[in-house]
């Protein structure tokens, strides 16, 4: 791939489900990935089958001082986002509202939410500076609809329906922010709601085959717009 069309790609949550497939899709299309995740050994593995120029860290989103140190070193290293994905996330245990302890539902909001928040925080200025660049938050079918027994999960994806259209209408022109519904994926998320009824759904491989095109292909025309991914 000519230099020209490579991109720097850098994904939080990618030591499982569509973290870990977009990250084989990205590295096999010629494009350096810089991810994170909160699993050392998963860090580790992916450190093992996706070397330099490549790049990944354990970073925990949720803590505003790991990714700060995370996002500073990575652009020390000239690797400034091209596209920026916020795809970490976690769910509830599926119960009602009123039974969700106060730590519980604390740490969706944490994670989901802040987590997103604290990413932008520390990268964006950077591609503000080149005035070019995409921000892609991972949002859901439950960040446009509702479903019971998931009340603090639809809450932050319906939050991050919002920040990523205020943050659009923030950007400077040539740039991009969007929330983007995945589908219904197969993933450990997915089995923690649907039980077997989610192999019904695609794997994350099958998912990330058709959603990388689609990603590299979002850019200004879509800023504020929400998407989706279909296959």
């Amino acid at each position: 791939m000519p230099n020209e069309l490579k991109k720097v790609i850098v994904i939080t949550g990618t030591t499982r489900g569509c973290g870990r497939a977009m990250v084989e899709r990205f590295a096999e299309a010629g494009h350096t990935v810089v991810g994170c995740g909160r699993n050392t050994k998963s860090i580790q593995e992916l450190r093992r089958q996706f070397p330099s120029p490549h790049r990944f860290d354990v970073v925990d989103v949720a803590n505003d001082d790991q990714v700060q140190t995370w996002a500073r070193s990575v652009l020390d290293a000239n690797l400034i986002p091209d596209l920026l994905l916020n795809n970490a996330a976690v769910i509830n245990r599926s119960a009602p509202l009123w039974t969700i302890s106060a730590q519980e539902f604390q740490q969706v909001i944490d994670v989901n939410i802040a987590g997103t928040a604290n990413v932008i925080r520390h990268f964006l200025p950077s591609m503000i500076d080149r005035n070019r660049g995409t921000i892609v938050n991972f949002s859901s079918g439950w960040g446009r609809t509702t479903a019971p027994d998931v009340a603090p999960y639809c809450a932050t994806k319906f939050a991050i329906e919002g920040l990523s259209q205020a943050l659009a209408q923030e950007l400077p022109k040539g740039m991009a922010a969007v929330a983007l519904n995945p589908g219904i994926i197969n993933t450990e998320m997915l089995q923690s709601c649907f039980s077997d009824a989610a192999n019904h759904y695609p794997t994350p491989d099958e998912w990330s085959r058709a959603a990388v095109p689609f990603l590299l292909s979002i850019g200004p025309k879509d800023n504020g717009r929400p998407l989706s991914v279909e296959l």
